[in-house]
């Protein structure tokens, strides 16, 4: 399924608002810990904790 992209800007403190519809399509909350990591150029991946925790204990490559 493609979904509609949203514009995200970075303010000056290096902060992002990612949109509540977006959010919520990835099944997150406001309050949901995430981490982010570069996955090449421009490009910044947020992952939910607990997936990126069971990746990592499983091996398998964020």
């Amino acid at each position: 399924m493609i979904r509609e992209p949203a514009q995200v800007t970075i303010d000056a403190s290096g902060q992002a608002r990612i949109p509540l519809g977006l959010l919520a399509e990835a099944g997150l909350g406001t309050e949901s810990p995430v981490i982010a990591y570069s996955d090449g150029d421009g490009r910044i991946v947020p992952r939910r904790l607990n997936g990126a925790v069971d990746d990592l204990l499983l091996g398998e490559e964020l």
